[in-house]
């Protein structure tokens, strides 16, 4: 196995490659899409509230893979860096099923997206530059606003539409766990001023990748 140590170098271009990944290609998923018994067709206003509702979900998990990618960057403890690319590596499967409903719904990709990966980059690398300690108190509190955010998508979605509701359901388990995880290993919360920040700005992508 190779066991060398990488270079800046490498990091950048893996770098590179992780961006050119997640905005231009389809993800693979390494679990099965979550499927629902029953599922039945949409209504044209259905369908088009859920593609809406989808790509918000869809950017958002873009903009996880750039936070999650920045933090792994400025860690310092490897376990901490380790749990972190683990979680971005399950933040893949509700990438490439977000991306898989979008399409199933005639659904489009945000066009922010390169906007929401960079910022969300930079907030992540800034995080994990000032320790892990904050790192992971960073990583549990979006983590608590995701499952909120994931909980207010599933009460407007159409009680028809099964198969993005079962999507949405894993993922915020999913969430939860990893916010679990980051509390465990010694997030603390944040101060309210941070997280009112956090929140406006998960307002805005959100509204801005509902429409755009």
């Amino acid at each position: 196995m190779d066991t060398r140590r990488l270079t800046p170098q490498d990091r950048f271009i893996g770098g590179i490659d992780n961006i050119i990944k997640t905005l231009t290609l389809s993800p693979r998923a390494s679990r099965s899409i979550p499927e629902a018994a029953g599922a039945v067709a949409l209504e044209e206003a259905d369908r088009s509230r859920s593609a809406r509702l989808m790509r918000v979900n869809h950017a958002g998990e873009v903009a996880a893979q750039a936070l999650y990618q920045g933090q792994a960057l400025t860690a310092r403890d490897p376990r901490v860096k380790s749990a972190l690319l683990a979680a971005a590596a399950e933040e893949i499967d509700h990438l490439a099923w977000c991306e898989q409903r979008l399409r199933e719904l005639k659904g489009n990709r945000s066009l922010l997206n390169p906007l929401w990966y960079a910022g969300s980059l930079i907030l992540g690398a800034m995080a994990g530059a000032l320790g892990d300690k904050a790192s992971l108190s960073f990583i549990a509190e979006t983590e608590k606003q995701v499952e909120a955010h994931l909980r207010e998508h599933l009460e407007r979605l159409s009680p028809r539409d099964l198969r993005s509701r079962a999507i949405l359901t894993q993922m915020r388990h999913d969430e939860m766990q990893h916010g679990a995880k980051a509390a465990a290993m010694g997030g603390k919360p944040l101060p309210f001023p941070i997280t009112w920040a956090m929140r406006a700005i998960s307002r805005l992508m959100t509204r801005g990748s509902f429409w755009i």
